[in-house]
């Protein structure tokens, strides 16, 4: 850049691509320059719909990260993946669109005491990003899904909704939940996700629908640099004034927004010498600014599969997927016009959020601070989730091609209470930190664990769901509390949800290292907007957070920077 950008946004995954777009859209069409460490993404075929569990394997669009060996996941290291490139992680996540619970959000609005946090403000930012398409295909009946227009936006540039195929076998799985007494929620992106579901996708007619999308038409205020990776900030006195990236300084007359995430975020910091005056002492990084909560917070959802081999034609899984010639044409297809078999299977999931009266009569929940057992036992926050059809086959080395006429459910923790960290291991700032979540080191994780599978299997051992299994393929020895707990430790995945490591809160919150207006607090002309800032785990896939957390961080600029 000759002369410096008004702002520069570091990061082009959701919560970066929000504040760049909304930044260089406003009415006073100030310079943004977005930086981006990976490429532009943007080939097509980066985009089939039932594709989307495939993404994350393009090595160039993966970081490929990896967890410290987990002490209570029997020292497994877990896969870590987060987004390169355009659109960041919303390029390789599983496109699952989901909002959360109003409750989260009023729980924010209380921890940092703002009410632009509260549901009201951002479902009305949630409705401005997206357009919704809300039509099911032909002959669906409407008790699977009937979302309120009142819900959803119309204008936005994300495009979201129900696949326009499902597959032949997920109707009549929603009814085995209904009958085994979980209750359909017509829309759980109303602010209540309480129920079965039909999954809102961000994907429409055949598409994913990634942050990239944001930023198309692409303003001429707007300039974005890829292959870009920031290693430092660059200061004038306690000013962030710009940022170093490859050597070459870029410059910002106003702000340098921080919008690399949970686990990139912190690194940057740290290398600009504001972390942890010890870790950053021993590896020789000068200290401009002592914040220890730096990388510290730590939260993440974490996911077991139970998988059945089901009886011939009850899925039409194995014709398809066992057959090479048959995705190739219907890749074919696909390119046409979006249909065909790619935007059908796996493109339609089930998906529910339940709560656990065992769960909250336990010791483990009781001895919980008396804040956290009343935000879990408001209304709408679940406990756990359990979603269907995922495409399991593509996980598991060596999958057998008779096995695949399966069915998988996966089961997900909810409100896990362990605090990880992300650590430095180099003076090298293109190396990455260490990343410890620390799963199931929490007693009431362990708990939530052992109920949420124990409770999944009112589905996965009923008559309605087992008339059809052949073989179980995946699943804990017993229902006892030491199997399933087993289960978990040898089997958990990261949901890649990674929550927390720059946590927002009220001045003078020992643990906050940002304030409610995504200032970094000790740091001039410094902001940060992405998932790092968060002070909940969102009862969610939390990629629409990140969404509206650009978004709200936007809102804020523009107001005070008097853009509108």
């Amino acid at each position: 850049m000759d002369s410096p950008a008004d702002f520069i946004v570091i990061g082009g995954g959701p919560a970066g691509s929000t504040v760049a777009s909304q930044l260089a859209n406003s009415p006073k069409h100030p310079k943004v320059l977005l930086l981006e460490a990976g490429g532009l993404n943007a080939e097509h075929d980066l985009r089939v719909d039932g594709q989307r569990w495939l993404t994350f394997q393009n090595k160039h669009m993966n970081w490929g990260y990896k967890t410290t060996p987990q002490e209570h996941c029997n020292n497994r290291e877990i896969d870590y993946s987060r987004g390169r490139g355009m659109g960041g992680s919303s390029a390789i996540n599983f496109g699952v669109y989901t909002v959360g619970a109003r409750d989260d959000y009023e729980e924010w609005a209380r921890v940092v005491g703002d009410d632009a946090f509260r549901w009201d403000q951002i479902q009305s930012r949630f409705k401005a990003l997206e357009t919704f398409h809300g039509e099911l295909p032909a002959g669906v009946d409407a008790k699977y899904a009937a979302p309120r227009a009142e819900d959803h936006g119309s204008s936005g540039s994300l495009h979201v909704g129900f696949a326009s195929e499902w597959e032949k076998d997920l109707p009549p799985l929603l009814d085995v939940f209904e009958q085994a007494g979980f209750p359909f929620n017509p829309d759980h992106n109303s602010g209540n996700p309480i129920g079965m579901s039909v999954l809102i996708n961000s994907a429409y007619k055949g598409v994913r629908s990634t942050a990239a999308d944001l930023l198309k038409p692409q303003p001429e205020n707007l300039t974005i640099v890829t292959d870009a990776p920031v290693q430092r900030l660059v200061f004038d006195g306690n000013k962030a004034v710009g940022v170093e990236s490859n050597g070459k300084k870029y410059l910002a007359s106003k702000e340098v927004i921080l919008c690399a995430g949970s686990l990139e975020g912190p690194r940057i910091l740290m290398h600009s010498g504001i972390g942890p005056a010890q870790q950053l002492e021993k590896f020789n990084i000068p200290v401009k600014l002592d914040v220890p909560v730096i990388g510290q917070g730590l939260r993440d959802h974490t996911f077991v599969p139970i998988v059945n081999t089901r009886v011939e034609n009850s899925t039409q899984r194995r014709e398809f997927y066992g057959d090479e010639k048959a995705m190739a044409e219907a890749l074919e297809q696909w390119k046409k016009d979006g249909s065909g078999p790619w935007s059908r299977f796996a493109c339609e999931l089930g998906i529910g959020w339940f709560k656990l009266d065992k769960l909250t009569s336990s010791e483990e929940f009781q001895k919980l601070p008396e804040e956290e057992q009343k935000y879990l036992l408001q209304e709408t926050v679940p406990h756990y989730e359990i979603l269907t059809h995922f495409p399991i086959h593509w996980f598991i080395p060596d999958f057998a091609k008779e096995a695949l006429n399966y069915s998988c459910l996966l089961v997900f923790l909810f409100n896990a209470q362990a605090r990880g960290e992300v650590t430095l291991q180099s003076s090298d700032p293109n190396v990455p930190l260490l990343f410890d979540p620390k799963f199931l080191s929490h007693p009431f994780d362990r708990r939530v664990a052992i109920e949420s599978l124990r409770d999944a299997f009112r589905v996965s051992k009923s008559d309605g769901y087992t008339k059809n299994n052949v073989m179980e393929l995946a699943g804990p020895k017993s229902d006892s509390d030491e199997d399933l707990l087993e289960y978990w430790k040898q089997n958990i995945s990261s949901s890649w949800h990674m929550t927390g490591t720059i946590k927002m809160g009220k001045k003078g919150d020992t643990d906050a290292a940002v304030d409610n207006d995504f200032r970094f607090m000790g740091i001039d002309g410094l902001r940060v907007a992405d998932m790092s800032v968060v002070p909940v785990l969102a009862s969610c896939h939390v990629q629409a957070v990140a969404y509206v957390t650009g978004a709200t961080c936007a809102e804020k600029l523009i107001k005070e920077y008097d853009l509108a």
